[in-house]
């Protein structure tokens, strides 16, 4: 059997009932070629429910910019990290995912009694125990809103770098390997942001023969 996720139920371990404060921890911008990655930690109110959490993909622009606000003003506690183009060069995707996670748990006003990551494997190092949750966004309410911050914070940031390279369309694919994406690299060459240790960006360097 599967659930709404399409995920066999067999290789999901159920989620854990956990006391005190709980954050919810997921990340944003793993498979772009360009930007930061950025994550989010959320603490949520137990007593101020949000209605409509869920993964931040299912969602609509609209309402995850709505339910983003809503976040912000009624957690008991919110915290969003990124990670450079530069530092993902650096570490590789993964570990730059697992440097934002852990500097958005590190950055709450509060600190957790446990953490719920979004994935199948926690950040080390953190101030306190952790948990990783498999398709948690879908499945736990503080990853939920985690997932949603992150990828509001994100686009934002693709806004803005798209007002500074409106070449690359940034708005709409936001550094994500479509085909108008590869068609502006084709063109244009990479930016400042790309990053280089991805492949696409790696062979639009060599065919405008750029140093590595």
């Amino acid at each position: 059997m599967r659930d709404s996720t399409g995920m066999p139920l067999s290789l999901q371990a159920p989620v854990p009932a956990i006391d005190g404060l709980l954050a919810g921890v997921d990340e944003a911008g793993r498979g772009p070629l360009v930007g930061n990655v950025v994550a989010a930690a959320v603490i949520l109110d137990p007593e101020a429910p949000i209605d409509g959490l869920n993964d931040s993909k299912k969602l609509s622009t609209k309402r995850r910019e709505a339910l983003a606000q809503q976040i912000r003003q009624q957690a008991l506690a919110w915290s969003v990290a990124s990670v450079s183009a530069a530092q993902i060069d650096e570490l590789n995707i993964l570990w730059a995912s697992m440097l934002a996670m852990k500097q958005a748990v590190d950055g709450l006003q509060q600190v957790p009694d446990h953490a719920f990551i979004d994935g199948n494997r926690c950040p080390p190092d953190l101030h306190c125990p952790a948990t990783a949750i498999i398709k948690g966004d879908a499945r736990v309410a503080e990853i939920s809103a985690a997932s949603i911050l992150a990828k509001v914070e994100r686009d934002a940031q693709m806004q803005r770098l798209h007002e500074q390279y409106p070449q690359y369309g940034f708005d709409q694919h936001k550094g994500y390997p479509t085909k108008a994406h590869f068609a502006a690299l084709a063109e244009h060459g990479p930016c400042p942001e790309h990053r280089r240790s991805f492949k696409p960006v790696v062979a639009a360097l060599r065919a405008a023969d750029v140093e590595l």
